[in-house]
């Protein structure tokens, strides 16, 4: 469920392709049967395609990767989650319009 210029990532990458990333992150925790993650996706494949370049976009994916969400505290899903510098910096759970969004991207620069 990846579009271009995301990263689909597992609980064994999640370190080294979030946590170590030089550049500002923005990790999608979603699943296959959750429909505001359908709903959603289409707005993060377009903010990964504005923010090419400047934001790494990743999705986990909750039901084949468990201890990701876990070690976060994720319980519900869409949860977005931003970290910079390997550290979260914000979040936004369930389905927000894309400008929200943005508002936290823009806050990672």
């Amino acid at each position: 469920m990846a579009g271009a210029g995301i990263h689909e990532v597992l609980d064994s990458t999640f370190d080294q392709e979030v946590l170590q990333s030089t550049q500002p992150v923005l990790v999608d925790f979603w699943a296959a049967w959750c429909g505001p993650c359908k709903a959603i996706a289409p707005v993060v494949d377009d903010i990964a395609a504005k923010y090419s370049g400047r934001l790494k976009v990743a999705k986990v994916n909750v039901d084949q990767n468990s201890a990701t969400p876990s070690r976060y505290g994720v319980r519900g899903i869409p949860a977005l989650l931003f970290f910079k510098d390997g550290k979260i910096v914000d979040q936004l759970v369930g389905y927000v319009p894309q400008e929200a969004i943005e508002e936290k991207v823009a806050k990672l620069f």
